[in-house]
Formats: structure tokens, sequence, C-alpha cells
């Protein structure tokens, strides 16, 4: 029985690449949109033409057999899936390979395994499913520790427990989206979880990284759903008590979700849970004017409706996903429920759209029991082109060119002169970097006091030269987000790409206070160093 076997340098599944000719057509319409020769893809590299170093270290025989240095589980592990790790890959470079990947299949392996490196030196790097943006799992910098393992979480991947009157759930950190949800589908239960990277990415690393889900409004982010946290930290086990809530001081879960692996090892978590959604409604409206739009998402969202989806894509990244013509403004709405119709809900939403002069279709938005209710139209358009997005960024890096994005949050009073601000100062390092390129702007979760604008770039580069150009173009969006009053990231966590704006956006004192927590728990500095706090010496 053949199994299907991931990309070690890029999204998804090898046989899911997407074909020659449909990367050559690819390349004509950018040739033909940005006034460029069209580009010829670049060969997806094999495992056979990399080279990496030889392991520095070997790990003590208890732990051999949980251990692997073979070239496709080390070259795996390198690099995370953000542009320049796809770019690094089609270079073929993978210099920052750990020196080990380890498999624990239990909690006591993760005990001997930081044990042992706390003890040799030796850097410990968590590993969920590798999905991560902003070089969270890569082993930059760390030149003077005597080595580095990827500790892969893939063996800690089952559901416990299931407590069915409390909705609550024990679960395995190294559990898959999918596996996950199979589980508690059997329950009539769901997590209500589903970030982009759904497929490819675990509950620990969602924890880890204060990961954003695809719902806009009221339970946005994976922190909603954590009712209690087990971690091993080099220092000892940290179990965290089960309650539906707390005023018992600061909260040590909130201390650990978005951690990132600097303080620990997450193990397993209760997550809180949901009755699976039986009603839905959606609709696609027009709007010709933006700042109207904005206006009729600020009054959904203050409104105390919480769809599901409140999603606005300005005109051309409608156009861009299939969901729009280019001349209108499309906000795709949305509600679901497990309990009750939902025809009060969007007749509200509705309201709020037309006053603001949106186009609603005749006849949308009613109330249905099918999961189609989602897949159809402008939102099914988006939906797909959503789900389809990292397997052409990576087409469009194979055809040397810029294709990122970056997100962050503002508040209501201050985003027309944000958005504003942040357009222009993208699009004039576009025309000085690269002659030209789009940057086009969605919503992708909506509060009472203000969007989180998710920012889409694409433009032409070359080979040679596409990681100087991102490097500017990345320079400018997050000194530019930051002066403007956002957050350097909204969902995609910190990593070590992010830390120069972290270190400016957090206050002085409570990075202080998060270093001396690292040197409790791990005093030998080797957890995921560099990461939120500088490596300790």
């Amino acid at each position: 029985m053949s199994t299907r076997r991931r990309k070690f340098w890029g999204w998804g599944y090898e046989d899911e690449s997407l074909s020659l000719d449909h990367q050559r057509a690819i390349g004509a319409l950018m040739a033909a949109r940005f006034g460029i020769e069209p580009p010829e893809p670049l060969a997806e590299p094999r495992i056979e033409e990399i080279t990496l170093r030889a392991p520095r270290v070997r790990a003590p025989s208890a732990l051999q057999d949980m251990v692997s240095s073979a070239p496709l589980e080390r070259a795996s592990h390198t690099y995370g899936k953000a542009f320049r790790d796809i770019v690094r890959g089609f270079r073929r470079d993978f210099s920052a390979a750990p020196d080990l990947v380890a498999f624990p299949g239990s909690e006591q392996d993760v005990v001997a395994l930081l044990d042992w490196c706390s003890g040799a030196r030796v850097a410990a790097i968590p590993y969920g499913g590798g999905s991560t943006v902003v070089g969270g799992v890569e082993a930059r910098g760390l030149g003077d520790y005597a080595g580095v393992v990827s500790i892969d979480l893939m063996g800690l991947g089952r559901v416990l427990e299931i407590d069915r009157s409390s909705r609550a759930a024990r679960v395995q950190a190294g559990i898959y989206g999918p596996a996950l949800e199979d589980v508690l589908r059997r329950e009539g239960l769901t997590l209500r979880h589903f970030p982009q990277s759904f497929e490819f990415s675990t509950l620990g690393g969602w924890i880890a990284t204060r990961s954003g889900g695809h719902y806009a409004t009221l339970y946005t982010h994976i922190d909603d759903f954590v009712e209690s946290l087990r971690v091993v930290t080099p220092a000892g086990v940290m179990e965290t008590r089960r309650l539906p809530g707390s005023g018992a001081g600061p909260s040590p879960d909130r201390m650990l979700i978005g951690s990132e692996g600097c303080l620990g090892i997450l193990t397993e978590a209760w997550m809180r849970l949901q009755d699976r959604p039986k009603y839905r409604a959606s609709v696609s409206v027009k709007f010709t004017d933006y700042h109207r739009a904005v206006g009729a998402v600020r009054a959904i969202g203050q409104a105390g409706l919480y769809p599901t989806n409140l999603r606005l894509l300005d005109a051309e990244e409608a156009m861009t996903s299939g969901a729009g013509d280019g001349l209108s403004n499309i906000l795709l709405l949305a509600f679901e429920s497990a309990d009750h119709p939902l025809d009060g809900w969007m007749a509200r939403g509705l309201e709020l759209v037309r006053d603001h002069g949106g186009q609603v279709p005749e006849g949308a938005g009613k109330t249905r029991t099918d999961e189609s209710a989602t897949r159809e139209g402008a939102a099914g358009a988006w939906r797909d082109a959503f789900l389809r997005a990292p397997y052409l960024r990576d087409a469009l890096v194979g055809l040397g060119a810029i294709s990122d994005t970056f997100e962050t949050a503002i508040t209501w009073d201050r985003f027309e002169a944000f958005h504003t601000g942040v357009t222009e100062a993208v699009r004039d390092v576009l025309a000085r970097r690269c002659g030209g390129g789009s940057v086009t702007c969605r919503f992708t979760h909506v509060y009472p006091d203000g969007p989180a604008p998710y920012f889409t770039v694409i433009a032409p580069s070359r080979p040679d030269r596409q990681l100087e150009d991102w490097d500017a173009i990345k320079t400018v969006a997050a000194d530019t987000v930051l002066r403007l009053g956002g957050t350097i990231t909204h969902h995609h966590s910190v990593g070590r790409d992010h830390r120069p704006w972290y270190d400016r956006q957090m206050p002085g004192l409570f990075v202080k206070a998060l270093a001396a927590a690292k040197r409790e728990l791990d005093p030998a500095g080797v957890m995921n160093p560099g990461v939120l706090v500088d490596p300790l010496r």
C-alpha cells in the first residue's frame, strides 16, 4: 500500500503539485498583468539534490529508537511554509536543517528528550504540522548550541476523553485537524476551529501560536476554546486546573497559549467544544463604495449578531479569487447554528447591509440545513480560492514572483487612515523594488472595536533576488503597520520573522517578565531559542 508523502520543501502532498502546463498558464497571466516576459517555472527540488551537513550530536542510546537522522526527515523539518522558506527550498538551501528529528510516542518520551537537551545544550524545537509562516520552527542563529533536535509531536495524536455533558474533550497535542474532527463528529461535536492550515496543522501548534480560525466573530482564536493545559518544561511538568472560568490571579493558561515552544512542549489539553451546526444561511453582497462597505461590517460587528462569516473583500481581492468582477467590493455574510433557524439573524444583518448601500440578491440568505449553503456563488468561489491559495503561492514562487501576505488588527477609529497608509507604503516599495505589483485587502476577523485586515501582495521579481525584494517589502509593511497603530500579527504568531517588530510592540517590562519566566522553566535555555525572547546564555 502506497502512502502519500508530503513535500519536504513546500505546501501539501507531492501528488498535488500544479502541472507544468498549469504553472505556465499562471506565468502567462502574471506576465500580462505586470507587463513582463512570461517566466519559465523552476523545477521542484528533489531530496536527492539536497546536501545536508553531518549531524553534530548523537542521541543517547535510550533515545535512539525515537530519533532519526534521515535526510528526508531533516529536510522536512528545516523550514515552515513561509514565502522565504519556499524560496530557499527552490534554491536547494537546507543549511539550517536540524541535526536530528525526534518522534516521541508518550509524554515520558518528551520528558526524556528535554532532559537530554538541557544537559547537552542541544536546542529543542517543537514541531506540530510545520505550517508556520514566520520562521517558528527554524534553527536560525543557533551556532553556539551543540546541536539542534526537532521534536515532532505526531506520535501524541489521540483524543483521550470526551465529556459530553460539559462539551469538552481531553486531546493530545499532536493530533492533526482532520483526525480531531473525525473523532468529534461521531459524538455530534466539533472544536469549530478551522485555520487555513487545518489539514496540515495540529492542536498543539494552534495553541502554541494563538492560531486564528476561519470564523470571523465571537470565537476567533484558539484561546477561546482552551479549558486547561498540560505542558512539559525542562524544569518539570505543569498542568492547569480544568475550569469553565476563574478569577484566581493571572491565568497560567494565558501564559502558555502563544508561547511558541519557548517555555515547554504542550502534550495535551482539555478543549471546549460545540454541537455541530445544523442550520446555515449565507449571502454575498456587492458594494460600489468601499468605505460604506466597511461601515456595514462595523454595524454588523457591533450588533451582537455574531455571524460565522463577515469577510469583506476589496474589489481587486474579490476579482483575484473569482468572487467578483473587479468593480464591486464583496461582503460575505453567513450564520450557523446547531439549535435554531437563522432567518431573524440574517434579516437584521441584511437590514444593516442595505442601510449602507449594499446590493443584496433577491431571495438570498434563507436558512438551509445542507453544508452546500456555504459553497455556492461568490462565497463558494472565495472558499475554493482560500483553500487553493498555498498551492498557488508555491507556483508563483517557482515563477520568480513575490507572493505573500501580512495581517494585523486596528480599531475602527483609525482604520481608514491605517488602510490608506499601509496600502500606499506597500505600493510604493513594490514600484521601487519590482517595477509594480498589487496589494489587496480583506477582513478575516471582525470585533466590535475593530477589524483584522489581511493584505495580499503579488509582484514580479526574479529567482536570484526574491529574498532581497521580500525583505524590503516586509520591512516597509511591518514598519508601517506598527507606526500606524496596528499589531505586528493578528493570528500568524511571532516566530523569528516578526521578532524585531514584536520587541517594539511589547512593553519592555513585560518582555523582561517573560524572560524571567523562561529562565525559571527552561534554565538551560534550550527551548526554541530566539523565539519571543533572546536565547539564554
